[in-house]
């Protein structure tokens, strides 16, 4: 068996690389992705992992034994050049992780066994994305990509809206705890002196980076103390730029990527957690909603759709329209002077993150898919979204 994994960004070297070392998780589950190929290795011929979006090319074979090419792809993808680079490798296995028709195509022609495992999210406003969604949904649904994992289930429900066969998909989710700990329901102090507000995700302005700044600027318009603490990286220069013309700098500080095992109990310190991504950000299901919901800190999110399944506003989460940032404000305006509506946002976060909870883990998809045997057949089966479980009458 001869796999390969095709990635949109990052670099598995690297992160390979640092984790060896006793290096952070740059992102939760991280190592566990990491560790996953790192087993994929020891029954394969070959795994080499191929990551699209990278600062250089790359090509060589690290220590576990797996090849990682990075493939110096700027900010748009080369499919011809990333085909022949997927070809060099001769695969018998393809794990699809992003989105690329050509690479589909392809691998459908040669009657290569492939498996696409998604993680983000697809645009279907348009006739352009509708049209686009159509043929994407054709390709899906060929018999020789065997299997559609899609990250949770609201995206499970988009790719079955666009066409894709539920008897095809599969949602899967990150390894997390099975418990999300015993911290207590939270309150607001009835004189609280600062507004303590925490994002973590990319810093660019289709996440809502901007949107968060000008709520800041709002908020203290309306002698509203504010301390926000922004984790990430992403384009620091030009929001650092923001933060002096909207003169706010000592309400913001940038951290930069911090260690995962630091990302709770920095939500857990704030009186908010911010989600505020844009509609044209492809979003799966962030991990910044699972840890922020552990961590019972209410949530204040935009309107995205890949939110809606799950978030409700006044129920587990305040909501506003994305890309508002007067709506923002006066979302955790509300929030903050209602110290019951805030308490019950607290209180119902562990009920909401146990209700995210899918049975398929990302490496138990591939891993079953690889393993190929009638009882891993038998369980992919089971795990479909036309399946029993999903049954919202029949789910726990």
């Amino acid at each position: 068996m001869r796999l390969v994994i095709v990635q949109y960004a990052g670099d598995y070297a690297e992160a390979f690389e640092r984790l060896a070392g006793r290096g952070s998780e740059n992102y939760y589950a991280q190592k566990y992705s990491v560790d996953a190929v790192t087993e994929m290795a020891k029954r394969s011929e070959s795994v080499t992992v191929i990551c699209c979006i990278t600062p250089k090319f790359e090509n060589r074979v690290l220590e576990n034994g797996v090849r990682a090419i990075s493939c110096g792809f700027d900010s748009t993808i080369d499919s011809q050049k990333l085909i022949e680079l997927i070809a060099e490798q001769n695969p018998t296995h393809l794990v699809m992780r992003t989105i690329i028709p050509d690479v589909l195509k392809w691998a459908i022609k040669r009657k290569i066994r492939t498996i696409a495992v998604f993680a983000e999210s697809i645009a279907n406003a348009t006739w352009r994305q509708k049209i686009h969604n159509y043929f994407l949904a054709n390709l899906l649904n060929k018999k020789q990509i065997e299997w559609v994992g899609t990250y949770g289930i609201t995206s499970s429900l988009l790719f079955k809206e666009i066409g894709v066969k539920p008897d095809k998909i599969i949602p899967w989710d990150f390894l997390l705890d099975s418990d999300p700990g015993s911290l207590a329901p939270k309150e607001i102090p009835a004189n609280l002196k600062k507004l303590n507000l925490f994002y973590a995700g990319l810093l660019v302005q289709s996440k809502g980076v901007g949107d968060i700044l000008e709520a800041v600027a709002k908020l203290k318009e309306r002698h509203i103390s504010v301390q926000l603490k922004m984790a990430g990286k992403g384009e620091e220069e030009f929001f650092a730029q923001r933060v002096e013309e909207l003169q706010i700098e000592d309400s913001v500080e940038f951290l930069g990527i911090v260690p995962t095992p630091t990302l709770e109990p920095l939500m857990r310190e704030a009186d908010v957690v911010l989600v505020t991504s844009r509609h044209e950000y492809p979003e799966g299901f962030p991990l910044t909603i699972q840890h922020a919901l552990r961590t019972r800190t209410p949530i204040v999110a935009s309107d995205h759709p890949m939110f809606k399944t799950h978030l409700k506003h006044g129920v587990n989460s305040m909501i506003f329209e994305a890309g508002n940032s007067l709506a923002l404000a006066e979302c955790m305006e509300k929030l903050i002077s209602d110290s019951a509506l805030y308490h019950n946002l607290s209180v119902t976060s562990h009920s909401t993150w146990h209700q995210l909870r899918l049975p398929v883990k990302w490496a138990q998809l591939i891993d079953r898919w690889l393993d190929d045997t009638p009882e891993s057949k038998q369980w992919l089966f089971e795990q479909r979204l036309a399946s029993e479980y999903y049954n919202p009458k029949s789910r726990p």
